[in-house]
């Protein structure tokens, strides 16, 4: 992953110092808790809103910590409920027998 990110940052020109691993994180949770495609959205607006911000690492951590937040939220209890809904809707002949 480190000689992808050196490349890639030769390619755009540009030097950047970060915790891989903090923007993995939010890429994770927005793919979870919101659908696949939010990950590389919000890990773009993360970047986006970095830059407007000129953060340095602290900010950096504040600014994944929100987005975090929000994936967390979002994908609550809304997303439980209809999981559960959707079970309640599941005739006893579509069950599969594991045995």
């Amino acid at each position: 992953m480190h000689d992808w990110i050196d490349e890639l940052c030769d390619a755009l020109d540009i030097d950047a110092e970060f915790d891989e691993s903090l923007v993995l994180d939010v890429a994770r949770d927005a793919a979870h808790n919101v659908e696949r495609p939010a990950a590389p959205i919000t890990t773009y607006l993360l970047g986006y809103a970095a830059a407007i911000h000129e953060a340095g690492p602290e900010r950096l951590e504040r600014l994944a910590g929100a987005a975090i937040e929000l994936a967390e939220k979002w994908g609550g209890e809304d997303e439980q409920d209809l999981a559960t809904d959707d079970l309640e809707d599941v005739e006893d002949d579509d069950l599969v027998d594991a045995d």
